[in-house]
């Protein structure tokens, strides 16, 4: 998050929209709201939202943000008129946020939460919760407990667990495919984890019985990329064995596919 908490040199929305609308026939999915610094912070954003939605058609609206202006009333009002919002919310310890974020001296950790919460419940589109894990900071367990009790109690499509990968602002450093896969054991097994961060990953190549596949699905439902990272190759044949006897299925959440043991697709995941 950065220290700043307005913007001084804005683009007219009317310059934007011109922009956009040069390129909406270029069978565009989602248009994405973002910027160098924090997108809500743009003075006119109601209004780029009402005039984008005159024009979009079937195209998507997203918006990545830091979640910490959800407690201006204002954004929080505009952000309900996107189609999809990416929240981000790294830590729920002042202190641990502090030393991610680096935050405005004004916001504080408590209230983000209340809003982010409050959000998700009256959000009707596709909600993504973004988590970036640094080392020595909120990737401890008692860090990741908290988060979880508060990812409890959000209402979203899916949460991103993710890590540094290009050099940062300061130093800080990330941690490994592995460790992430580790911390999403940690969360409840209801909640919709799905680890975002691949780039630089080394290929862990665990062999794993059919019942230990079975186990870890159950545990964590996995994408294909994260099966070609976690498995040897010997696990990848049991694992297309057991999908072909239907043991293992795909279950679609936010865009991607998940394989799940075919048992838990009764389970109610908290998602949309």
């Amino acid at each position: 998050m950065a220290t700043v908490d307005s913007q001084n040199n804005t683009v007219e929305v009317e310059k934007i929209i011109d922009e956009l609308k040069l390129h909406l026939n270029d069978k565009i999915d989602v248009i994405t709201l973002t910027a160098n610094g924090e997108p809500t912070l743009y003075p006119f954003l109601e209004e780029l939202m009402d005039e984008i939605d005159k024009i979009k058609g079937s195209t998507q609206t997203l918006i990545l943000t830091n979640s910490a202006t959800l407690v201006n009333k204002n954004v929080f009002h505009t952000l309900l008129k996107l189609d999809q919002v990416k929240l981000s919310l790294d830590a729920v310890s002042s202190d641990v946020f502090k030393k991610i974020d680096r935050p405005h001296v004004s916001i504080q950790i408590e209230n983000i939460v209340q809003k982010v919460i409050a959000f998700s419940k009256v959000y009707q589109g596709k909600l993504f919760i973004e988590i970036l894990f640094v080392h020595g900071l909120n990737d401890t367990k008692e860090e990741v407990a908290k988060l979880n009790d508060v990812l409890k109690n959000i209402d979203c499509t899916r949460i991103d667990l993710g890590t540094i990968d290009r050099p940062p602002a300061y130093p800080v450093a990330g941690i490994s495919y592995k460790e992430l896969h580790d911390i999403s054991l940690m969360f409840e097994s209801n909640l919709p984890i799905h680890i975002a961060s691949r780039i630089h990953a080394e290929p862990n190549n665990s062999s794993y019985t059919n019942d230990e596949i079975i186990n870890t699905l159950d545990k964590r439902p996995l994408t294909h990329d994260d099966i070609d990272l976690l498995f040897d190759d010997d696990s990848k044949n049991r694992l297309k064995q057991l999908i072909k006897e239907q043991i293992i299925v795909t279950k679609s959440v936010g865009n991607l596919d998940f394989l799940v043991p075919h048992a838990n697709l009764k389970r109610k995941l908290k998602k949309r």
